[in-house]
């Protein structure tokens, strides 16, 4: 706005005078290309278009200054109200395996386990219970081991024979299975050939009439081959390979293992590192050699005090995404309760505060396989018999006893 149209404003403005509100009332103003300079500016708002104001109140006098002269009311009953359980509705299931195989199956074993079969969330719900009981297999080792005394102790007379091992676990201890693990043949131990490694699984093949689990020295290369070897001497009894993993897929391994394992009848356990991804990418590149139909997955134990929560929150996510449709994750697992011999905490000398290390190592081991039992785990690896009897007494409960009213308590009304 220039200098002569401000003065033209200024001399209206003057003319107008008082009366300028007057002649306004009632008008709707619009300027343009106005500035305002203002000290102070004072808007009034009338109140209208159903707003209500309430005052508030100012008188407490009927309020108890005094908190002992308050009345209680004490109720003469509990509100009362219904709950119904929902029933499970998912739309898929786990797949369903057996291990081992009978004489009239082909195979040499008395017995045989199944395991998965779930359609619905592990003891959520007492109508959809798991098809069957968790199964426990006990570890025999082909070579000398380092074990704590708390396990030891169990197994002095035993240890240099895998057999009478196997036939020990089986016989004493209630084991459902029995899992070879076969480090002499690790070529930084005893490097010993396939053919001495099903050598002693035959050894224990006749010794015990459960079934098997076999497990490798750890490399891609060497595993290949022993499995192979093994696979063609123990046809038809429905061995559980123990394990097949991504680094044989980078060794070229895992297609001779497939084809072996498929062609004499036998189950694969896929193992990963707490990652769903690599699981099912792994059970991807199975896929294109072995029947998904007789594959197991193991996506790692790890001790309590050392990420056992990471271990339970990967095996409930696969449980869940399985169990919503995912056909990659619908395998039974299996869960090593023995890392939790890995632990310290569970054999070394902590002083009285942690108690005796023969019942801490156990009730490690135990802490591991019953928060996996929850998680849905189907099989587990294990050592210890006082931890074999824990995790069967749990899960025995908790199957038996889900149908089942409990009784009444009567502590509740009890005078102290």
């Amino acid at each position: 706005m220039t200098d002569s149209e401000k003065a033209d404003i200024s001399r209206l403005i003057q003319l107008l005078g008082p009366g300028i509100l007057d002649v306004l009332s009632g008008k709707q103003i619009e300027l343009e290309h106005v500035e305002l300079e203002l000290g102070e500016l004072e808007l009034w708002l009338p109140l209208g278009g159903g707003v209500q104001v309430h005052q508030v109140p100012t008188d407490y006098s009927n309020l108890q200054k005094n908190p002992e002269e308050r009345k209680y009311i004490r109720p003469d009953s509990l509100l009362e109200d219904s709950f119904q359980l929902q029933d499970d509705c998912f739309p898929a299931k786990i797949r369903e395996i057996t291990l081992g195989a009978t004489r009239s199956e082909g195979g040499t074993r008395d017995n045989t386990v199944t395991v998965g079969g779930s359609s619905s969330l592990p003891f959520h719900n007492p109508h959809s219970l798991p098809p069957h009981p968790p199964v426990i297999s006990l570890d025999v080792f082909d070579t000398a081991v380092s074990m704590p005394k708390a396990l030891k102790n169990h197994l002095t007379d035993v240890m240099d024979d895998p057999a009478s091992w196997a036939k020990q676990n089986v016989e004493q201890y209630g084991a459902d299975m029995i899992t070879v693990h076969l480090l002499s043949t690790d070529p930084l131990i005893q490097d010993k050939s396939p053919k001495d490694a099903a050598k002693t699984v035959e050894e224990v093949l006749q010794a015990v009439k459960v079934p098997l689990i076999i497990g490798g020295c750890g490399d891609p290369k060497k595993d290949a081959k022993t499995f192979t070897e093994i696979a063609e001497m123990a046809e038809g009894d429905r061995l559980l390979l123990n394990s097949v993993t991504t680094d044989m897929a980078d060794a070229k391994t895992l297609e001779p293992v497939c084809t072996a394992a498929d062609k004499y009848g036998h189950c694969l356990l896929g193992f990963t590192g707490l990652d769903l991804n690599s699981a099912k990418e792994l059970n991807r590149r199975i896929y294109q050699y072995f029947p998904a139909d007789r594959l197991l997955m193991d996506l790692t134990t790890v001790a309590l005090g050392y990420g056992l929560e990471y271990s339970f929150s990967i095996h409930e996510r696969a449980r869940m995404a399985a169990l919503m449709g995912d056909a990659e994750l619908q395998h039974p697992t299996l869960s090593a309760c023995t890392n939790a011999w890995s632990a310290r905490e569970a054999w070394m000398d902590l002083g009285p505060l942690f108690g005796k290390n023969d019942l801490r190592g156990p009730l490690w081991e135990t802490i591991g396989g019953l928060t996996l039992l929850l998680a849905g785990v189907d099989l587990f690896l294990m050592m210890h018999p006082l931890a074999v009897s824990t995790l069967k007494d749990v899960a025995g409960k908790l199957i038996k006893h889900s149908h089942t009213t409990p009784d009444q308590a009567d502590w509740v009304s009890m005078k102290i």
